[in-house]
Order: C-alpha cells, then structure tokens, then sequence
C-alpha cells in the first residue's frame, strides 16, 4: 500500500497537524518552556514540533517560547539571557551551538538539548551514561560508516565530498567518522567547509568537479540552504546522500537515511516531562534513537534517472519514503 504525502501528512509525523488535532489537554499543569534552535530548516522544526507535542500527550498545558537564532552564536547568547531572565521552568536548545549557549548561561534552570551529534565533544555532558548537573538530552549521532558503504554500493563512488561548517562541533566530530568511512570502503575523501549557510552553493561549485558524490551529515547550515547544494549537483548529474530524511523529502537527494526528527521531538518532550515531574536531569542518560521504527529512508528515483544510476530492487524494497515523478510516497 502507498499513500502520496499530501494525504497522510497527520499520520506521518503529526507535525501538519495543529496541536489540537493530536489530543485534548488533561490536567498536567501550567508549563513554560523556552525552546530555541540555531536555524531554522524542515529538521529543526519537526524537533520543535516533536517536543510541544509530547509535553501536550503527557498533560500540561505548555506556553512555549519559540526562538531562532538564525545561524548567529550571539543572537544564540542574548536567547539563553533571555531564558535565563524570564525563568522559564526548562530551556531547550535544538542543535550543538544553541544548547551550547543555553548550558553557559543557565545553571539554575534544567537545560535539555536535543539533536546533538557528540554532546561529549560539545561539553555539554562529560559522560552519556548519565546527565551533567543541570543538562541532559538527546544525540542525533547517525551510522556515517555505513551511510558511506551503502552510497558506494549504490553509486559505485571513488571519490567523496563532505562539506561542514567549521563552527560546528558535531559537524567537526563527524568529519572523523566520514574519513573512517572513506578508508573503510578505499574512497578518496575531498572535505570542504563553509562559515555560514550563505557560503554553500560556493563550497559546491568548488568541489562538484572534483568528486563522485557528495556525503551530508546533520549539519545546520548545510540543511538551511540544501536547495543550493541540490541544485549544484543535480546540473552536474551527480548523487547525493543526505543524513537527514526531513530535508530531502522536497527531492533531489539520491539516498536520504536518518532519524525521523519529529519522533526525536517527541522522546526530548519526554524527558523535558521528566524532569518537570521530578526527576534530576543528571540522573537522565543521553537519550539515543535505537528503534528501527525512529528512523528512515528515502530514496530519490527522479535524482537516480538524472545521475543514470539504478537503486537495487532489494534496497528501494526496504525504504518507507520514495520520490518518484516529482511525488513523495509513503511506502508501506
């Protein structure tokens, strides 16, 4: 069975549905939560949207702050003041540098952060077995090494472009995982990073000559401009491979495989909910998506026709999004 996505938006993620389309608030309490993200794109979003929801399945009638911090660390600085002055019941910080900012001001407010790739790397917490005084959250952490395995299956690649923002811890971070990957699978790897989300059709005008594909990790600046990288590669006829399913539903991407951002929302509400009911956020493990069901895959027919590459059967068989003739398709 297959549903085209305009009509299962509600059953996909909930994230097209108001919040009084997923359930009638009970008596939980009066809640104020200040949840600010980096930047906005589709990914962060559907995090957004996650957290407000799971804070309304478990009861509470939430009054949230909602902030953006439009890629800028001192605009993510004046938000975590802002939180800290309004004494907000917990802060949350979508995305390595925005819990970054909130875990430097705050420290008599829980802090819950969610999508951070290497919350170690990023000193949020010096152990993911357990929480850091006021601080705990959810890793976004994905299986570059077996991403980058599964692309050359596909694309038959030799050569690999990576490109992150310098700025970005968790970008930095996985660098390390994508050069594994490269010398795992006998790939040449050419890296190239960009300051700001302004910088990327450059970036991919300058490596799209000298690479097979191109390999995206969760990195917030990329994502935020990713119509400029798809349009760079796409000309050029060559495959991309994106960590985040949220971005690539718009098309473009050959292969997308990750967390579904907005199930992510949903299990950092649960631990905001946690900690609103008593629990200390340093008794609170980093939160990982291990479930099958947390995750997704996408693949791209349309970009494969443009890059004269054909997917396995087996593999297009196993994925629950397809972009076919300008659609996407739920599969299942």
């Amino acid at each position: 069975m297959k549903k085209t996505v305009a009509a299962l938006m509600c059953a996909l993620a909930l994230a097209g549905c108001s919040k009084s389309d997923v359930v009638e608030t009970t008596a939980g309490g009066d809640v104020r939560i200040g949840i600010a993200k980096i930047v906005q794109h589709e990914a962060l979003d559907a995090v957004e949207n996650g957290i407000q929801d799971a804070l309304v399945l478990r009861g509470y009638n939430v009054e949230a702050d909602l902030q953006n911090a439009n890629g800028d660390v001192n605009t993510a600085a004046q938000i975590a003041n802002k939180f800290k002055n309004d004494k907000v019941d917990v802060a949350v910080g979508i995305a390595t540098q925005m819990a970054q900012a909130l875990s430097n001001t705050i420290k008599d407010i829980p802090v819950v952060f969610s999508a951070v790739t290497d919350p170690v790397g990023a000193r949020l917490v010096t152990s993911l077995d357990r929480g850091e005084g006021n601080v705990t959250g959810l890793s976004d952490a994905i299986p570059t090494v077996e991403h980058i395995g599964m692309f050359q299956q596909i694309a038959g690649i030799k050569t690999l472009g990576y490109i992150y923002t310098s700025s970005e811890e968790n970008s930095v971070s996985a660098l390390a995982l994508v050069e594994e990957g490269c010398k795992k699978h006998g790939i040449t790897l050419v890296a190239q990073t960009i300051n700001s989300s302004a910088d990327l059709r450059q970036a991919a005008q300058s490596i799209v000559g000298r690479v097979d594909g191109v390999y995206l990790t969760t990195d917030n600046m990329v994502f935020s401009a990713l119509p400029a990288l798809i349009e760079v590669f796409s000309g050029a006829k060559k495959p991309i491979f994106s960590g985040d399913v949220t971005g690539a539903m718009n098309g473009g991407c050959l292969v997308a495989s990750g967390f579904n951002y907005y199930k992510a929302g949903l299990a950092t509400g649960d631990i905001i909910a946690d900690i609103l009911e008593g629990k200390s956020p340093a008794d609170i493990p980093v939160k990982f998506l291990t479930d099958p069901g947390e995750s997704d895959l996408l693949f791209d027919l349309d970009a494969a026709a443009n890059c004269g590459i054909t997917i396995p059967e087996d593999l297009v068989n196993q994925a629950n999004y397809i972009f076919q003739d300008g659609e996407l398709i739920q599969m299942q």
